[in-house]
């Protein structure tokens, strides 16, 4: 199954992720909080807290702000309560945004979000408006040159729904968000390492966008992101030179 183009968007991400290691501690420590509040502190009995542990450890956060962060959303340390909402709306030649907060208050995030989308040039819709263009999944994205059989067979072995091969050459396997620890303990078992690896908001379709609409694009898209209380930021936008 082909797919359109993706490694450069994907190492451009993963390039803007390693310069914001602060934001991503912040952020990753509400994931944490979160996740041990809706699920219980212990990892083994909670998918998405050991999901949050991967992701702080893939950026080095400290042990300790690891377990401080797990222990608020336990009620062991005081914290802060978090509330979890998305906002949907639309970029630059109708590309399809949505953006996950966690907040302590929605009045102050959507109004900052609403600001975002008008200040540069997108806007800001009612809930479900794009939502029906994304598919909740998890997705293992694979380096040009990596063996696809062999991926393919541990993939689909462990439980994967699809093998996409791009037209870069990258790989991606994308998994049901309940199988996707296991899909990704198992490629990883056969000797495959994923350069990117989540449970995420995928596109069902694409709005390739080049030239000036492609810097506006952008510029929205890292205005949303450098908002204190947003978690994740969603697009069909493909951004080429």
């Amino acid at each position: 199954m082909a797919g359109h183009s993706k490694w450069a968007n994907i190492q451009y991400r993963k390039g803007r992720q390693d310069e914001k290691k602060g934001a991503a501690f912040s952020r990753i420590a509400r994931e944490l909080t979160v996740a041990a509040k809706l699920g219980g502190g212990d990892a083994a009995f909670n998918p998405r807290l050991r999901l949050a542990i991967d992701k702080a450890k893939a950026v080095n956060m400290p042990k300790d702000k690891i377990e401080n962060a797990i222990k608020k959303g336990t009620g062991e340390l005081a914290g802060i309560d978090y509330q979890e909402v998305r906002y949907e709306g639309y970029g630059i030649g109708g590309a399809a945004v949505m953006v996950d907060c966690m907040t302590d208050n929605k009045n102050r995030t959507v109004a900052e979000v609403r600001h975002a989308f008008a200040k540069h040039g997108g806007n800001l819709g009612a809930d479900g408006c794009v939502a029906f263009m994304f598919k909740h999944c998890g997705q293992l994205v694979f380096a040009p040159g990596t063996d696809e059989d062999r991926l393919m067979e541990a993939a689909i072995e462990a439980g994967a729904e699809d093998v996409i091969t791009n037209d870069d050459g990258s790989l991606e396997v994308i998994t049901s968000p309940q199988d996707f620890l296991a899909v990704k303990e198992a490629v990883e078992k056969a000797g495959f390492r994923p350069e990117f690896a989540e449970i995420t908001m995928k596109p069902l379709s694409e709005t390739v966008l080049k030239g000036e609409e492609a810097v506006r694009m952008q510029k929205l898209l890292d205005a949303l992101d450098a908002l204190d209380d947003v978690q994740e930021v969603y697009t069909t936008a493909v951004l080429e030179d």
